[in-house]
């Protein structure tokens, strides 16, 4: 059986909000080649947990390492291994797709790439148009696009499947399979049934019930 190398690996993770327990002695490995699906209730700290694997949160308690190091003496490094979607599709209104998926891969516009990462996402014809003309969907395409174009290592999706039909929920899956085919691994929050090689499930108890959190 092959040992899967260990990209993070995070120990006894805390963190409070106000004196509330938010989340507690987290203790888990991203592994490359893996997809690791987080799960729990709203509330359980989904989110929050993703924001603190990708250092836009300190944790109150625990630590966390990269390749074998302190995330505090490789963070750069690190910052530039990762790549976070979140639930909204965060997309500047006023730029075109294209103009919005140069910006965020630091490729050219009217690169061959982009072009085709469009297409994929079922955006061809709508490169040039502002995205707050462009419906909730078509807006969650164009930052998923950016899959495509990516060759960090880790993932960290926020409910990927949000505002996606059937064909878009398939490409997402497809680009993650692709991804962890090629040593990369993905860390995802979702509801929805994933079926994918190498999966998975780390699930996060409800410790406060009535804080809305995810």
């Amino acid at each position: 059986m092959t040992v899967k190398k260990s990209l993070l690996s995070v120990k006894n993770l805390c963190f409070r909000r106000d004196d509330t327990d938010i989340l507690r002695a987290i203790c888990l490995d991203i592994n490359e080649g893996e997809v690791l699906q987080i799960e729990g209730v709203n509330g359980s700290g989904k989110t929050t947990l993703l924001r603190l694997l990708t250092s836009a949160l300190s944790p109150s308690e625990g630590s966390i390492h990269f390749c074998g190091k302190p995330l505090t003496d490789c963070r750069f490094d690190y910052l530039s291994s990762i790549l976070f979607l979140g639930h909204q599709s965060a997309v500047k209104m006023g730029l075109t797709a294209e103009e919005n998926l140069a910006w965020m891969s630091g490729l050219m516009e009217h690169s061959h790439s982009i072009a085709c990462a469009l297409e994929a996402f079922d955006l061809k014809g709508y490169s040039d148009i502002p995205c707050h003309r462009l419906s909730a969907g078509q807006q969650r395409r164009v930052a998923l696009a950016r899959l495509m174009l990516s060759n960090v290592k880790i993932w960290y999706l926020d409910e990927p499947f949000a505002a996606l039909d059937t064909q878009g929920c398939t490409l997402v899956e497809q680009c993650m399979q692709r991804h962890i085919n090629g040593g990369g691994a993905v860390v995802l929050s979702t509801h929805q049934s994933v079926a994918l090689e190498s999966l998975r499930r780390y699930s996060l108890p409800a410790l406060n019930q009535h804080e809305l959190y995810r």
